[in-house]
This record gives structure tokens, C-alpha cells and sequence, in this order.
């Protein structure tokens, strides 16, 4: 490549990066304040919770990866023309691919990343956090063991603490256990700990008593123990193989469900939508790319009005995405429509090349533009005359 496209390169790149971070950092935070429950409720603590919210980054990265690219496209094009760059290498006698060459090798690059987070990335780690939610579900410290309430375990069985420390010791522990046909036990504790021994659940306790009532002769008997190990095993609620979900699940698994998968079997066109869709993601960064590259790619004056290429770039970007979720929609009612899952970027793309080609624009196209330009500079005017009589003390 020549120093120029290089320099192209080198500045989309750091844009983008720079716009990927942030925007993937505002989508994160949205979506993690939907899973504060983890620390409210569900009792983890805040490293687990940032854990567990940060596998979903890469479903994240890979949904605002084009809005990103298409940032970056903007902001590197319009400061190449305000710094009259542009301007220069097309006076020079440049080619006009010495723009789009490095454009489109960051769009490759882009799309290669999202068919790497589409494909494999992103599955695998929706499938991970689909396993952590389950066992968060299933934790019966976070959901059993409330500090300062007595918890109803079951029918007969009654579970209260004072205080569960920072390290999981149960502090002030008592358990009032009615379910033996015969006698009425209740178990006192100054501490205790759950453990995980053998391919049991023990609640081992330590200096405390047991009191023991019959049912029929109405005697207590009090024992008191220095540690005492009571079985929790069939109290925790056992983890069912979690479901995945289309997105959850690997390529391999969309194409071959495994046998009795109930989920698979009930959700054909939901897979098959899944299969089409990831197939179909890498495309839109290299359409975004044509469609800013036709809006801004051409060198103009700084005092030629690059707001409404700016803003035709931006929302033919944002229309064409939208026809793509559109078409996603239609898949799961009308499965012949996963084709348009593919024609949506692809015509989007074709396009933008067909207008970036033209050596003149369709007089249609003209006078549009020059209708939308005339719009603007009225607006403008507006704006920074209203801005001097305010500055002036004007009413």
C-alpha cells in the first residue's frame, strides 16, 4: 500500500477502535443494569457480576460493530476534506481507488471480525452466561440462605442465620426440623459453612446443640456438639440441562440438533433464521463502507456543504440495517425470506458502487441534492443568525 492509503488505514483503524469502546461500553452498561438482581437478590458479589455480564460483550461488539465502522468512516472522510487533504491528493493526480482501497480493506478487516464474533465468539459466550445464570438459579446460599429472615426451605424445614460473612461463614445459624414422623428437631449454631464433600452438600456446624422432641411422649433431649455436618443435598434444587437458545447455540448445533432436542424440534424456523443471519452479518460493514464512501469520498471545497452527504450517508446506513432486521422478522413466518437476509446488504452495496462510479451524478440525483443542500444553508443561516442577536442582547 502507499503512504497515503497506509495514513487512511492507520486513522480508520485507531477511529474505530476508539468508537467500538465506547460504543460497546454504553450497550454493556444498559444491558448489565438488567442483570443487577446477580448482586441484590441473587447474593454474588460485584466481581462475579461483572463476570458473568461481560460474556455477553461479544454479542455486543458484534451488534454495534457496523455503527462503529460507520463512525469511524465518517469522522477520518470528513477530516481528510476539512484539512483539504482530499484536495490535494486528487490535484495531484491521484487515482480515485487511492481512497477506496484502504476503505475497503477496513471494511474486510471490520467484516472479518464480525464473521469471527457471528460464527464463533459470540454463541460460545451466550452459552457460558446461559450456564452461569443456571447455576446462579440453582446457588442455595444466594437463594436459601437470607440473613435477619426465617426461610421455609421446604414443607417442616425452617433455615435462619444472623449473618453470612464476606467468606461465606454463616454466623448465629439455627434449623428447625419437623419432617422425621416421630420427632421434632432443632439445630442451634454459633457458626457454620456449606461445603461440597464426597458429591455432597454438607451445612457443617460448629459449637452449638441439638434439641430433640418426640411427637408423642412430648421429652427433649438436648445434645450439644463442637461440629456437627447436616445434609443439604436433597434441599438444593437440582440444575436442569440448560436450554439454549438459537443464539446460544454453535454453528454445528444449528445445522445438526442433537436427538430429543425439544427446543430444536419446536423452533425450526428460529434456527434456520439464526443460520442465515449470522451467515449475512459480515456483509453490512462492507456495505456501510460503499455507502459512506459514495456520500464522502469525493474531494470537495471547504466551502461546498458536506452536511447532507453526511447526513444522506447516515441514513442510508441506519435504513439499510433496519430492511436487514426487517427481513430477519419474516424468516421465522415465511422461510423462503432468508434470502433477503443476503440481498438487503448486498443490493445496499451494489448501490453505493453504482453511485461512486458514476463520473457525473443522475440529474434526478442533481437537483435532489441541490434541493437538500439550498434546505440546509437556509437552516444554517437561521441558526447563526439567531446565534449573533443572542450573543448581541437581541430579543
Amino acid at each position: 500500500m502507499k503512504t497515503f492509503e497506509r495514513y487512511v488505514l492507520r486513522r480508520l483503524t485507531l477511529a474505530f477502535v476508539m468508537a467500538l469502546t465506547a460504543l460497546s461500553a454504553v450497550v454493556w452498561s444498559t444491558q448489565a443494569l438488567r442483570e443487577l438482581d446477580l448482586v441484590t437478590s441473587k447474593g454474588q458479589t460485584i466481581v462475579q457480576f461483572v463476570g458473568i455480564t461481560m460474556l455477553a460483550m461479544p454479542f455486543l461488539v458484534l451488534a454495534v460493530a457496523p455503527f462503529a465502522l460507520l463512525i469511524a468512516l465518517i469522522l477520518v472522510l470528513n477530516s481528510l476534506s476539512q484539512d483539504s487533504e482530499l484536495i490535494v491528493i486528487t490535484a495531484s493526480g491521484a487515482s480515485r481507488n487511492i481512497l477506496r482501497k484502504p476503505v475497503m480493506v477496513f471494511a474486510v478487516g471490520v467484516a472479518a471480525l464480525s464473521a469471527f464474533l457471528a460464527i464463533y465468539l459470540s454463541p460460545a459466550s451466550l452459552s457460558l452466561l446461559r450456564n452461569e445464570i443456571t447455576r446462579v438459579r440453582v446457588d442455595l446460599v444466594a437463594n436459601i440462605v437470607k440473613p435477619g429472615r426465617f426461610i421455609g426451605v421446604e414443607d417442616g424445614l425452617t433455615f435462619h442465620i444472623r449473618n453470612r460473612s464476606g467468606d461465606g461463614q454463616l454466623d448465629g445459624l439455627m434449623m428447625h426440623d419437623e419432617r422425621d414422623a416421630d420427632t421434632i428437631n432443632t439445630y442451634e449454631a454459633a457458626r457454620g459453612r456449606i461445603v461440597e464433600a464426597g458429591g455432597h452438600t454438607l451445612l457443617v456446624m460448629q459449637d452449638g446443640t441439638i434439641q430433640r422432641r418426640g411427637r408423642n411422649s412430648g421429652t427433649i433431649s438436648i445434645v450439644r456438639f463442637q461440629s456437627y455436618a447436616f445434609d443439604l443435598s436433597s434441599l438444593i434444587p437440582q440444575a436442569a440441562q440448560p436450554t439454549y437458545k438459537a443464539t446460544e447455540r454453535s454453528m454445528a448445533e444449528l445445522f445438526n440438533p442433537p436427538p430429543g432436542d425439544r427446543y430444536a424440534a419446536e423452533n425450526e424456523e428460529r434456527i434456520l433464521a439464526e443460520i442465515h443471519d449470522r451467515l449475512s452479518q459480515p456483509l453490512y460493514p462492507l456495505a456501510f463502507a460503499m455507502i459512506v464512501l459514495a456520500c464522502l469520498g469525493s474531494a470537495r471545497t471547504t466551502r461546498q456543504n458536506r452536511s447532507v452527504a453526511l447526513l444522506g450517508a447516515i441514513i442510508a446506513c441506519v435504513a439499510l440495517r433496519t430492511a436487514g432486521f426487517g427481513a430477519l422478522t419474516l424468516v421465522s413466518a415465511f422461510p423462503s425470506a432468508r434470502f433477503a437476509l443476503y440481498v438487503v446488504p448486498i443490493a445496499g452495496f451494489a448501490i453505493a458502487l453504482w453511485f461512486s462510479l458514476l463520473s457525473s451524478r443522475p440529474a434526478w440525483v442533481a437537483s435532489l441534492v441541490a434541493r437538500a443542500e439550498h434546505i440546509a444553508e437556509r437552516v444554517e443561516e437561521l441558526v447563526s443568525r439567531r446565534r449573533v442577536d443572542r450573543s448581541g442582547g437581541v430579543a
